[in-house]
């Protein structure tokens, strides 16, 4: 660094140090506790995480995601492209199998992540979406065309 660029950034340091508060250095003050009471009107309860609700809203995913994987594998039997997984993966069952089990299980654990932190509703939104998506691909999958070829095959 050139000599004169080393005066002007000392002269800025010099002329911005008295600007910083003398007592920057001490801790704050520590705020005054809430009342336990006011804390308990406004939380929400707590519950288990393999409570009934989330027990059925887990089997409402796995379910979705094996309709999920018979409707996917209807459909390429019927000519049809997947579309989110190249088809060499959809047509190798056991693969497959493991990436709709794997959806589930990271279903389960953001459902646990959202639990752990105390967000008991986006717990409890995340399997009902999941189950709704994965249902709502399912329907699709069944509802599609078979595809046709443009040419009849050769004899």
């Amino acid at each position: 660094m050139p000599r004169f660029y080393r005066r002007y950034v000392c002269a800025i340091f010099v002329a911005l140090f008295p600007l910083v508060p003398a007592g920057a250095q001490n801790k704050p003050e520590a705020p005054a506790p809430k009342s336990i009471a006011g804390l308990a009107q406004h939380s929400v309860p707590a519950h288990k995480f393999w409570d009934k609700k989330n027990a059925w809203l887990f089997a409402a995913v796995g379910a979705s995601r094996t309709l999920d994987y018979f409707s996917t594998l209807n459909m390429r039997r019927r000519g049809r492209d997947e579309i989110f997984l190249t088809n060499d993966v959809v047509d190798n069952h056991a693969a497959f199998a493991v990436i709709e089990a794997a959806a589930t299980g990271v279903s389960i654990g953001a459902s646990y992540l959202f639990h752990r932190h105390g967000h008991h509703q986006l717990e409890r939104w995340s399997s009902l979406i999941h189950f709704g998506a994965a249902t709502t691909g399912a329907v699709r999958n069944y509802c599609l065309e078979t595809a046709h070829p443009a040419f009849p095959p050769a004899p």
